[in-house]
């Protein structure tokens, strides 16, 4: 009985101290492969691919938006520019990658300048509503034409998720919008980093 009371006791502490041991994050933990893809963006004063795959070793903070969004898409590229802030020596290995989900409107060009305004790090990228469809699908997101009262004439409804692509492709974290927080997410680029 008492060897019982004794491994039971054992078996407790290394359990205790297994998830003591384990970081903790302020995202939504999601661990799974990032699914590579390659859409077209703006460098140079031209068109270029841009693949997941060219930001291995970096982290990436992706996100699904459009340049004419009202509200939620600045909001969120605010929150990840501050979070690129907050950063020191890990802001040279910080993309964010902004995807957007409105390619009639949002030429790569167009994107790309408007995402100059948040900084540096940040890229624009598009591409076919067949490569959107297939792309928000792996990353279980959406998006959708609606009427609006826009100058543009239409919104897009889409996801607001920020995702936390890790160095070795991982899709690490996805931040909902109750938790875009710039130092939470600064704080988990950090602790990957």
């Amino acid at each position: 009985m008492k060897s019982k009371i004794l491994y039971l006791v054992i078996i407790t502490i290394f359990m205790v101290l297994a998830c003591s041991s384990q970081k903790k994050f302020n995202g939504t933990i999601y661990d799974k492969p990032a699914k590579d893809f390659c859409l077209t963006g703006w460098e140079e004063g031209k068109e270029r691919k841009v693949c997941l795959k060219d930001f291995k070793g970096k982290v990436v903070l992706m996100f699904f938006g459009y340049t004419h969004c009202p509200d939620v898409c600045p909001t969120a590229l605010g929150v990840l520019a501050k979070t690129v802030g907050k950063l020191e020596k890990e802001r040279d290995r910080v993309v964010v990658l902004f995807v957007s989900v409105d390619p009639e409107r949002d030429s790569p060009e167009l994107s790309q300048k408007y995402l100059s305004h948040f900084g540096q790090n940040f890229i624009g990228v598009t591409g076919s509503k067949e490569d959107l469809d297939r792309i928000t699908k792996d990353y279980m997101a959406f998006y959708r034409k609606v009427k609006g009262n826009s100058k543009s004439g239409y919104l897009v409804d889409h996801t607001a998720y920020i995702y936390l692509i890790d160095p070795e492709g991982t899709l690490k974290l996805i931040y909902s919008s109750s938790k875009q927080k710039p130092d939470l997410i600064a704080d988990d680029i950090k602790r990957i980093l």
